[in-house]
């Protein structure tokens, strides 16, 4: 290495030095989100203290930093899976049939914000709500023909739902049974990841150890009821949208990680058990080598925490497996168009980061939910990236590379810094409840936002090359008369259903509620009576209580 180091040292003091006199550079530090400096050059100076078999190894084997499958995407591409979700259970089975025709190979739900707080649409604090930002879900009804016409034990479905996940899972259940299908075959991923919403999303109802009873609740139902359904997607991705940094973005994630993990085996659930199942969801940002760093780091820190920390014992307790969704909070409103370039470099991004599920934002989701045209130039984004660019032809093609290696390492270093100073608080919940985490990200956005605004960085349509442009047109606008249809619905399934059922059932879920049962059997009980989805969150806030943020 001495003589590398000699020859950099004459590079710099010759070559560059004579250019730079004539031509400085734009700035004396180039860094990333992380504020991680990206040097002018990378050489193997920079991996001088690297083991590969230790820090890098093969694809499909511990540490997992070049990839979670010995082959990638030669054996099997990544599910394209477009979040999609508005208006009623019918709107939305119309959007998620022509993505299946359009070649997704995998469904996500969005679901409106009253679902996500438990509250049913004729609730007064739904009012204006209702189909908004997602689907509107009231009951097992709508689930029926949300799904209606999709064979559900042939197709991959996400959803994001947190709160309210025990009865979405249950509705999902529901449904899959009365097609014909077996549970056990179902696969899938409910995201159930609450900590996040204390965080960075405030979709929270009730206080963070009842919710953490309810998400390990789903651990142990799933490890019995449904060996391939992931039972959680621990998620970066708000926390990134909140104004994270990409290290935050890891340690952050990794660390609400580590509180479930230990929740779980603390109500003795064996490691092994239901790791297998934990899966990722991860934000993808617009400095592009950082990205790809980041998902390697994150993969690698990991297997590390399960292994060491948690003595797992299986590869696949130890394996990050993640999905990704390109960044939503760098989607612009002024130029609007330019946003499928950046949606193309973020996927692109993902995909040499080695994700295993990818959703690509559309262009007008800065202005409104996307229309059909929109969304299908996304998903043809994830189509073109698959099958034109080569880029899946290799495992970890970037693997090797002086920055990505340097910069993979970097991140893993600041994000082991960040879970030690959680530890210290008293774990992520503690963090949480004193406002750790939450100050943390506001800093890194305020950081953000000033260079902005000072023209430091540079943001194209918004602060630099900035053109007149005339009111936009074809937005997709949720009619408003569907909030007064799905009250309609709650009426109708009040009147025809069971009523003595249905309060038998709610009193199950109470009885549980009081003590230590699992809540999945009687949520699972209720939904199957046509309980509302309001119904069974009120029972539970009766119970549990709400949170306040302090």
């Amino acid at each position: 290495m001495s003589g590398i180091r000699k020859e950099v040292e004459r590079w710099e003091n010759t070559t560059v030095k004579k250019v730079t006199e004539k031509h400085p550079e734009k700035k004396e530090h180039f860094n990333t989100t992380s504020q991680i400096e990206f040097k002018r050059l990378f050489t193997p100076l920079d991996l001088e203290e690297l083991d590969y078999t230790k820090e890098l190894g093969f694809p499909g084997e511990h540490p997992f930093t070049r990839g979670v499958q010995p082959t990638m995407y030669r054996g099997r591409l990544w599910t394209m899976r477009q979040y999609a979700g508005f208006g009623t259970a019918e709107d939305t089975n119309k959007r998620y049939k022509y993505l299946l025709d359009q070649g997704q190979t995998g469904l996500s739900v969005a679901f409106d914000l009253p679902t996500q707080i438990g509250y049913d649409s004729d609730h007064p604090l739904s009012r204006g709500e209702v189909g908004k930002c997602g689907v509107a879900i009231d009951s097992l009804a709508d689930m029926e023909i949300l799904f209606e016409g999709i064979p559900l034990n042939k197709v991959s479905t996400s959803m994001t739902i947190n709160s309210t996940a025990a009865t979405l899972l249950a509705m999902y259940m529901a449904v899959a049974e009365k097609q014909g299908a077996a549970v056990n075959e179902l696969r899938g991923t409910i995201q159930n990841d609450v900590l996040k919403e204390y965080i960075a999303r405030g979709t929270y109802i009730y206080p963070p150890q009842q919710s953490m009873r309810i998400v390990t609740d789903i651990f142990a139902f799933c490890k019995d009821h449904l060996p391939r359904w992931n039972t959680i997607s621990i998620s970066g991705y708000h926390i990134r949208e909140a104004g994270s940094s990409a290290t935050q973005e890891v340690a952050f994630t990794l660390a609400d990680g580590i509180a479930y993990v230990d929740a779980a085996i603390k109500v003795g659930l064996d490691v092994d058990a239901f790791a297998t199942r934990l899966s990722f969801f991860f934000n993808c940002h617009n400095n592009f080598l950082e990205e790809i760093a980041k998902f390697r780091a994150a993969r690698r820190l990991w297997a590390k925490i399960m292994k060491e920390r948690f003595q797992a014992k299986k590869p696949g307790s130890c394996m990050l497996r993640f999905h990704t969704q390109t960044a939503g909070c760098t989607l612009t409103a002024q130029q609007p168009q330019n946003n499928v370039v950046r949606v193309a470099y973020q996927a692109l991004a993902a995909v040499l980061g080695g994700t295993q599920s990818l959703h690509t934002n559309s262009f007008d989701e800065a202005l409104s939910l996307p229309t059909e045209d929109a969304v299908c130039i996304a998903l043809r984004t994830q189509q073109v990236a698959a099958y034109e660019t080569e880029v899946t032809n290799s495992v970890d093609p970037l693997g090797g590379s002086y920055l990505i290696e340097s910069l993979t390492s970097e991140i893993e270093r600041d994000a082991v810094k960040y879970i030690e100073k959680i530890d210290a608080i008293g774990g992520m919940i503690k963090a949480i409840e004193e406002g750790y985490v939450q100050k943390e990200i506001a800093n890194s956005a305020y950081s953000y936002q000033k260079e902005v605004e000072n023209n430091e960085r540079i943001i194209v349509g918004v602060n630099q090359f900035t053109t007149e442009e005339s009111s936009p047109s074809n937005l997709l606008r949720v009619n408003p008369e569907v909030e007064k249809l799905q009250k309609q619905k709650i009426d109708k399934i009040k009147h025809e259903r069971d009523s003595s059922l249905v309060e038998k059932s709610l009193q199950n879920l109470k009885k549980a509620a009081e003590g230590t049962d699992n809540l999945i059997t009687p949520v699972l009980e209720a939904v199957k009576a046509y309980a509302t989805l309001g119904e069974i969150a009120d029972i539970l806030r009766d119970v549990f209580g709400e949170y306040r943020e302090n």
